[in-house]
């Protein structure tokens, strides 16, 4: 007999597993400590809200949010024991998430999980749920002293206004055309070339009805009667500053893109690129004949390309990152949708609260990334691997700075995510609870902007960007580079940076062989918490191991200390000395928990012969933060190396460096060490070799075995290595190895085994991952060779067993099969009314049988077809033709007239499948 619930443990172990392309959504936070979902004692019943639904055969997870998630730029991921199954996909309600299990990548989907950014989605909020009082309001860090120059006063120039409106262009995989929109603000009056910016924004809904809050969709085109959400107009205070400093600006539309990016394994990154270097190619056009240029890029001065700052808003800034590394090294030609020259030179990027799925930066591109305190989208904070993810990679001469702007959320960058100021329907990403405000985030604590001040500060670092990248003003660098100043236009809020690259010099960590004693080398991703950098039970999390796809990476470490009294020491030794020489100090990256202050400790150096030097004293506090933010985030901390050199140690032949906490008790987090020294140094982009994964589809055939090999294109030039991962498509789990790469080999040896038969299955996808690690960049960073079935679906039946019998009797219904399957197949009915006779209720049936279809008994005397979620899941096994589907009825003393309960098999759309079954049950004799 099959249950009416699924078994997850044991119908999920005989699936064919695949891995999913990563189907977009965003997602709203829910409120915390809300309980977790329920489940049946014996934990084989869904959580309400989850049901899984059947289309011609194929099973699907389904997911129903309690309210309507926006769309937006983090990935809803279903996760189950702690493990990614798969990416659902949106349906067009703005609540219902659905993922065909043939997608799902776990063999066990038990405690079932939804999550976008790290942060969990379906913890409904209720009033059983605890109300502990809320902690007090966090007080936020000191101010700091003000920089030389303050790049958020206005320029010189007045500025001028327009738009224009190109054919759309089409990009591949895309089915309709995207739009060639700008909005261009320009410098009035400014004579000779002015350097260009140009601004990209997010994934958000694209169209709505005026007058109707709740008709908002991201479709593209536009139904009729919808207007398109004008995402690329909410940049205009940005621009204005930068023109008025003498920069020609313009911001591109991306709605086509954001409609139709679902399906894209990337999630449109390269799409995004693409549209960016259509547009510059139009501006290099016009910079060389002005005559053919639109009436709003004549107003202004004649644009530089030679000077060009990008400017990307979320999945827009993963956006512009690869537009900067197409522009570089070039994208294969099937994927890309611009093949023409490269006439411009990109400067740097600005990346405002960014994805980065592929986790793939562009190490020889200055880059500033805004990292929001507040952000209840990309709350991982992931854009930090904008700046952690280029160490050592590379010539390491690109600044990539990370700006943390406390108490800011996702969308008021963007005026027309805002409300009060956007012409579509807007709110605050990041939910909060009046009855339990969050004690950094929600509106009025002393650490939470207001739109106008969130905005404010982000034009000015967008202007620090331009200033240092663009321009080469030297002065700014103090702003971005952990220095510890500030630019007073940016006031009230708090902005904190640290840095990567320009004038470091040798490092301790992360990526060579290192020993570590009297503290913990961890690793930033790994299930295990005694390997792990950060304890899972930890309140809040960190930018700096956000999650990538394979449940454990190599590679991304750190060093962790705890200490219970002074002098504690963790000492970090490379493999190998290292030369500090001409360096003005060591600059360390490190964090505390967040809301502690004055943790203290010494750093100290050994060079190779065993002379020891304390370098002087830190003193690190912590983000304020909560269960909600990801505040773990490294402060910038430096010490001078002139005691080093007063004790005659050899600064060429560093051993060892030590942090002695000073503190009675404590943790730290040690994420990297360097020689330092003032400055921003030329860059030069090295001739890297580029890395492409591709995806073959091949038919599984009727026997035997064939092997395949998973496409991998290897251009540019030089050589280099990156990390691959091989993913099982049973488990997900994932084997990695490094490679050496150069450009005209053979690329990489993935072999693929797949295997033939004659019955029915699901497609199975292995799945390969890859990263740069040094001398390389990566496009595509994920495909494989998927195996699709080419064997006839079975034809699935049901027909009565016991379908009348006497109060007490199990109702009996078989599903059977025209032929077995390789994998579970299944069948769902919905509960109907039978018109004119008395239905089966609440008080009918087995409590503990409602209690594991939709977790929990309703109260009162309730029939079957008005329970919410209420189906029956019929499966049948692999290798087997036939499953009981049944309903436990209960026996009572009252005498009644029959009763009955129609069955109608439905599609996931809901949709009729065929006739009602009808079952009747009469009163026992």
């Amino acid at each position: 007999m099959i249950r009416t619930r699924k078994i997850w443990v044991t119908a999920a172990a005989v699936l064919t597993m695949a891995v999913v392309s990563p189907a977009v959504a965003h997602a709203v936070p829910q409120p915390p400590g809300s309980p977790p979902a329920a489940v049946t004692d014996d934990n084989e019943g869904l959580p309400p809200g989850w049901r899984i639904t059947n289309t011609a055969g194929q099973n699907t997870l389904e997911w129903r949010s309690p309210r309507p998630v926006p769309a937006g730029d983090a990935r809803v991921e279903f996760h189950a024991d702690g493990k990614l199954v798969g990416v659902p996909e949106p349906e067009n309600d703005g609540r219902t998430f659905r993922l065909p299990l043939d997608d799902a990548r776990t063999a066990d989907l038990a405690d079932l999980q939804v999550l976008a950014a790290g942060r969990r989605l379906d913890q409904e909020a209720d009033g059983a749920r605890d109300r502990r009082s809320s902690p007090p309001a966090a007080k936020p860090p000191a101010e700091l002293p003000a920089g030389s120059v303050d790049p958020g006063r206005p320029g010189k120039y007045r500025t001028v206004t327009g738009e224009y409106a190109l054919d759309p262009v089409r990009l591949p995989g895309f089915p309709a055309p995207v739009e060639m929109r700008g909005v261009v603000v320009a410098p009035k009056g400014a004579t000779g070339k002015s350097p260009v910016a140009l601004f990209l924004h997010g994934r958000h809904a694209t169209c709505y009805v005026p007058g109707k809050d709740d008709e908002v969709t991201i479709d593209w085109p536009c139904a009729k009667g919808a207007e398109p959400i004008p995402s690329h107009r909410g940049y205009l205070r940005d621009q204005q500053l930068l023109a008025s400093q003498g920069y020609v600006t313009v911001s591109i539309s991306a709605g086509g893109i954001n409609g139709q990016d679902g399906e894209a394994e990337d999630g449109g990154a390269q799409a995004r690129s693409s549209l960016v270097r259509q547009h510059l190619a139009r501006w290099a056009d016009w910079a060389a004949n002005p005559a053919t240029a639109p009436e709003a890029v004549r107003k202004g001065p004649k644009a530089d390309l030679s000077r060009v700052l990008l400017v990307g808003h979320s999945r827009g800034g993963e956006g512009v990152n690869r537009a900067a590394m197409d522009s570089l090294y070039p994208a294969p030609a099937g994927q890309d949708g611009y093949r023409g020259k490269v006439r411009w030179h990109i400067r740097g990027t600005v990346l405002i609260g960014p994805t980065i799925f592929g986790q793939n930066p562009v190490p020889d591109v200055p880059s500033l990334t805004i990292l929001p305190g507040c952000d209840g989208d990309v709350s991982d904070l992931q854009g930090q691997v904008y700046a952690d993810g280029t160490r050592g990679v590379s010539r390491g001469k690109a600044l990539h700075s990370a700006v943390y702007m406390v108490g800011a959320n996702h969308n008021y960058f963007n005026s027309e995510w805002t409300p009060g100021q956007a012409q579509a329907p807007a709110d605050d990403d990041f939910w909060h609870d009046p009855e339990q405000p969050d004690p950094v985030c929600s509106p009025g604590t002393a650490t939470r902007l207001t739109a106008d001040q969130q905005h404010r500060a982000g034009a000015t670092y967008i202007a620090a960007a331009a200033r240092l990248f663009v321009a080469g003003d030297d002065r700014v660098r103090e702003l971005l580079d952990g220095t510890g100043r500030r630019a007073p236009s940016a006031d009230p809020a708090r902005v904190l940076t640290h840095a990567v690259g320009a004038n470091r010099g040798a490092g301790f960590l992360p990526d060579g062989s290192v020993k570590v004693t009297g503290g913990r080398l961890c690793s930033a991703i790994d299930p295990d918490p005694r390997k792990a950098c950060l304890n899972p039970e930890a309140g809040g999390s960190s930018p700096h191991f956000a999650s990538w796809q394979p449940d454990r990476e190599t590679g991304r470490r750190a060093v962790a200390l705890r200490w219970s009294a002074p002098g504690s020491a963790v000492k970090v030794r490379p493999e190998k000395p290292l030369s500090v020489r001409g360096a003005k100090g060591i600059a360390l990256r490190v964090f505390v928990p967040p809301n502690t202050t004055g943790t203290q400790a010494d750093v100290s150096v050994t060079d190779a012969s065993g002379k020891r030097a304390n370098l002087g004293r830190v003193r690190m506090d912590g983000l304020p933060g909560s269960d909600r933010t990801a505040s773990y985030w490294a402060r910038e901390v430096r010490v001078p190396l002139s005691a080093a050199a007063r004790a005659g140690l050899d600064l060429r032949r560093i051993a060892s460096l030590e942090l002695i906490p000073r503190s009675r008790s404590g943790q730290v987090w040690l994420m990297d060490a360097w020689a330092w020294s003032p400055g921003t140094p030329a860059v030069r982009e090295a001739p890297l070799a580029r890395v492409d994964i591709g995806r073959l589809k091949v038919k599984e055939g009727d026997s035997g075995a064939r092997t395949y090999q998973v496409p991998v294109r290897v251009s540019g030039k030089g050589s280099g290595t990156v990390r691959l991962y091989v993913l099982d498509p049973a488990t997900g789990q994932a084997k990695h190895r490094l490679v050496t790469v150069a450009p005209g080999s053979s690329g990489i040896d993935v072999p693929v085994k797949v295997k033939g038969n004659k019955r029915y299955s699901w497609d199975v996808a292995n799945d390969v991952l890859v990263k740069a690690v040094r001398g390389t960049v990566v496009g595509t960073y994920s495909g494989g060779v998927t195996a699709e079935n080419d064997d006839p679906m079975p034809k699935i039946t049901v027909k009565p067993v016991a379908d009348k019998v006497t109060e007490g009797q199990p109702l009996k219904w078989q599903i059977a099969l025209s032929a077995p399957a390789d994998v579970e197949m299944s069948s769902t009915l919905r509960f109907v009314g039978v018109p004119g006779r008395p239905e089966l209720s609440t008080e009918d049936v087995d409590r503990q049988w409602l209690l594991d279809m939709i977790g929990e008994v309703p109260d009162g005397d309730v029939p079957l077809s008005r329970l919410e979620y209420a189906y029956l899941w019929a499966s049948v096994p692999a290798g087997r033709t036939t499953a009981e589907v049944t309903v436990p009825t209960v026996g009572d003393r009252v005498a009644e007239q029959a009763e009955y309960v129609g069955l109608q098999p439905v599609d996931d759309e809901g949709r009729p499948q065929g006739p009602v079954l009808t079952g009747t049950v009469t009163d026992a004799p």
